[in-house]
């Protein structure tokens, strides 16, 4: 079965409940009736789902409706988004480029208006990245705040449930809908922490865009940022492994996906303990630094999203996410929101607050983007 796919990322469209906010889910969560593909051959022919994922019934019972499933990395394990058999979308403000991934669909979609928002799921970035590559605001809230219930895979200790929408505004709605407190609009920023990680012209222009809202953050760092990045890594690679090495005996997984899967096979118990020490340590620093200051502030992505074609090898192009998926180790919220372009490729501010901070991270993304626009 090869699904009917749309470059714009929906992989199937349908309507569901109704409601003056419309979205749509990343294929790796449940909706009743139909199959969970996840992106991959393998899972071509599994039953349909029975019920809907939690988080999907919380939305359909609060005024939204729902206006179709998304495409993605194949088995949400991949950074660019492309898959040659579910679709790679076009990234609607940037063809050239990436989506993103590994929810390359759901932040396809709400780029081009086809939606107000959109959910993903981010182990390592996955909703952060794309949302950097198309333009857009991408919200991981901390681990655990939103249901994984009906969310593939099951077993997880990085995954979150995350949101994507063209403006703040829609954020806050969603996650007063989902019963998540989001507070009034702020006055004035809080002070933040800048932690200087990417290339240092993608800083500058952070700091500008800043500036710009005068804000002027302190400086401060992360010296064990790369590190939680490989723990993260580790981690993520025992688990799908864990979880997804069945679907090789298939043939069907594709060879990039499959050579990672395998990956971690080879992640041994030694390994597991040093990431989470790892983890433990990076949780701390992190505490550190927002008991100091109320946000941290950085760069998205370390360097420019890549073209389609530089991202042939979708193995080249991992540790894209090495400022992102640190905060999937440590599990505090993070939300990532435009801040100009270089070269005529996105660039993207990444903010993290103290766990239970959702709110204020929405917050903070409306009092930044209302300056940007005036």
């Amino acid at each position: 079965m090869q699904p009917v796919y749309e470059s714009n990322g929906f992989v199937e469209r349908f309507t569901l409940g109704e409601g003056d906010l419309s979205f749509a889910v990343k294929d790796t969560l449940d909706v009743a009736g139909y199959r969970t593909l996840a992106g991959c051959p393998a899972l071509a022919e599994s039953p349909a789902a029975r019920q809907h994922a939690s988080v999907v019934v919380k939305l359909l019972e609060n005024g939204c409706m729902l206006r179709g499933k998304t495409t993605l990395h194949e088995l949400a394990f991949g950074v660019t988004g492309i898959n040659a058999w579910g679709g790679t979308p076009v990234n609607p403000l940037y063809p050239a480029l990436i989506p993103g991934g590994s929810s390359s669909g759901s932040a396809a979609v709400v780029a081009s208006g086809e939606v107000d928002f959109s959910l993903g799921t981010d182990t390592g970035g996955s909703v952060r990245m794309p949302a950097a590559c198309c333009g857009i605001l991408g919200l991981k809230p901390g681990y655990g705040v939103l249901s994984r219930r009906g969310v593939m895979p099951v077993d997880s200790s990085l995954d979150c449930v995350g949101l994507f929408a063209r403006q703040a505004d829609v954020l806050r709605q969603v996650l007063e809908r989902l019963d998540l407190s989001v507070g009034a609009p702020l006055d004035t920023l809080p002070e933040m922490t800048f932690i200087a990680a990417a290339l240092p012209e993608i800083d500058a222009q952070l700091l500008a865009f800043l500036a710009d809202a005068n804000v002027y953050p302190h400086r401060g760092e992360l010296v064990t940022l790369a590190d939680a990045h490989q723990a993260g890594i580790a981690l993520i690679s025992r688990e799908n492994w864990l979880a997804l090495n069945p679907l090789l005996a298939t043939g069907a997984v594709s060879n990039d996906v499959a050579t990672r899967i395998r990956a971690g096979e080879a992640v041994t118990p030694q390994a597991l303990d040093d990431a989470e020490r790892v983890r433990q340590r990076f949780t701390a620093d992190v505490d550190a630094l927002l008991a100091k200051t109320p946000l941290l502030a950085l760069a998205t992505l370390p360097e420019l999203p890549p073209t389609l074609v530089e991202a042939s090898d979708p193995l080249s192009v991992v540790n894209l996410t090495r400022l992102v998926r640190p905060f999937n180790l440590s599990g505090h919220p993070a939300i990532t929101l435009p801040a100009g372009e270089r070269k005529g490729r996105p660039i993207a501010l990444q903010l993290v607050a103290r766990k239970g901070a959702e709110g204020l991270l929405v917050q903070a993304a409306e009092w930044l983007l209302s300056r940007r626009r005036r």
